[in-house]
């Protein structure tokens, strides 16, 4: 009898865990145990540590999902992850060794969900709501989005600037969302992503938070990993 991975679930900046709700409740339905922490999105280092608390209290095999920087965050994983047996990334960053978001950013303009963003006095960077509701979360229904907005995570300024050391995918099966019509995380930037990453890949017509507007594509790739990787 094949056994279900654990599936953990991590949330991008300007996001919180809620944003996996509809994954999350369909996950369950179907007898995954499923847990979809926060993070402060203050440091990398300290975002990554709380993922290994969480990931350490897995019972068993693990499969991660990470949006936009959540991707960051699993793949600084390294080559050492609790539990973890394969990575599934959702329009989201998988750098390499050595590259950075905001050197990755600066190779075309910013789109138009990040173009306004409001860093306050502590360095943490705000999406206006106009830019989140008709760009970050533009093919959400808007009375979601709003909600989306008001429990909106926002992330240090300094976290563009982190280098990534050794990628988890480097010895991770690895999957892919490509978000055709993102406009936060360029789509071309995540068409190179995938491949060089080795990474199995969908190409989904959606913007930037798939797993809010289109959950039954996330699941479909959340279930091809999980059935690739369980034993």
């Amino acid at each position: 009898m094949t056994s279900l991975p654990n599936i953990v679930l991590v949330h991008g900046a300007w996001a919180d865990g809620s944003s996996w709700n509809a994954v999350i409740e369909q996950l369950q339905a179907e007898g995954y145990s499923v847990t979809a922490p926060q993070f402060g999105l203050t440091r990398l280092a300290d975002d990554v540590d709380r993922l290994r608390r969480v990931l350490r209290r897995q019972n068993g095999p693990t499969l991660v999902a990470g949006h936009s920087y959540g991707g960051q965050i699993i793949t600084a994983l390294g080559a050492d992850a609790p539990n973890v047996i394969g990575l599934v990334y959702i329009a989201a960053f998988g750098l390499a060794e050595g590259e950075s978001i905001g050197a990755l950013l600066e190779q075309a303009p910013a789109g138009p969900a990040l173009a306004h963003l409001d860093v306050d006095e502590q360095g943490f960077a705000w999406l206006p709501q106009d830019d989140f509701v008709k760009h970050f979360a533009a093919d959400v229904d808007p009375i979601t989005s709003k909600v989306m907005f008001a429990v909106q995570q926002p992330l240090h300024w300094s976290a563009l600037g982190e280098v990534m050391g050794t990628p988890a995918w480097k010895s991770l099966p690895s999957w892919f969302l490509i978000a055709d019509g993102d406009q936060a995380i360029p789509p071309d930037a995540q068409r190179q992503f995938a491949p060089r990453m080795g990474a199995t890949s969908v190409e989904v017509s959606t913007n930037h938070v798939a797993m809010v507007s289109h959950p039954d594509d996330v699941l479909q790739l959340i279930r091809k990993a999980a059935g690739a990787t369980s034993s």
